[in-house]
């Protein structure tokens, strides 16, 4: 790709992958992928979980259930190797990829021949991979600079989404326990800070997170 084209489409990327919410950045992502990135088709993105479950996210097309689905079922395929070991993976070729012989069938039968898988993200919970997927053979043989630029881009507004994500959690957590201390003030004839001491001990004596018991305790109050 010439040096015009790249910081033409770099520009498209980086109007078009505007942070918001986490879903709605997810989806931006595998859009701008399918808008921006060569050949490419359809786009998706696995997130692979602490507890080893395997889930596909803002597909570009349904077609995508079914294909991510096989490859979480046979443990193959360039978007599970991308989550689970590799950072990157290509495979220009799907039907002549003798790393993935029983996936690639399923594959070139769903009319994709070319495949790569780009890691997106890393925490402890979680681990993510943008999957491209192209009808056309030979597709992805090298994504060069936009690539990296695009992974840059995509980890930038993922970081960004969950910032905002975990300020909105902390907000409401708050806003759960205080409604919980004022629960237990009016319940028990309590000060705020002897009622807040008291859930405290309760979460301490349950090994439960402050929040669970505060929204325990909402739940019980809201059934009477």
């Amino acid at each position: 790709m010439d040096t015009e084209r790249l910081f033409e489409r770099a520009e498209r990327l980086s109007k078009t992958l505007t942070p918001g919410d986490l879903d709605h950045t997810l989806g931006r992502i595998t859009a701008a992928a399918v808008d921006v990135l060569p050949d490419t088709d359809y786009a998706s993105i696995t997130v692979l979980h602490s507890d080893g479950r395997l889930e596909t996210v803002a597909p570009t097309d349904d077609l995508l259930w079914g294909v991510d689905a096989a490859q979480y079922d046979l443990r193959e395929g360039p978007c599970y190797e991308a989550a689970a070991d590799s950072v990157h993976v290509t495979s220009p070729y799907l039907g002549d990829d003798q790393r993935f012989p029983r996936y690639a069938a399923t594959a070139v039968a769903a009319g994709i021949n070319a495949q790569a898988g780009i890691r997106l993200f890393d925490s402890p919970r979680s681990r993510g991979a943008l999957n491209l997927y192209a009808r056309k053979a030979g597709s992805f043989s090298d994504l060069g600079a936009l690539g990296v630029l695009f992974k840059h881009q995509a980890a930038m507004a993922i970081d960004y989404a969950r910032e905002i994500h975990n300020l909105q959690e902390a907000v409401r957590t708050r806003g759960l326990i205080g409604q919980a201390v004022g629960i237990v003030m009016e319940r028990y004839n309590l000060s705020d800070e002897r009622a807040f001491a008291f859930l405290t001990r309760l979460s301490q004596d349950g090994n439960v997170k402050l929040r669970t018991v505060a929204e325990r305790l909402i739940a019980v109050t809201r059934d009477r």
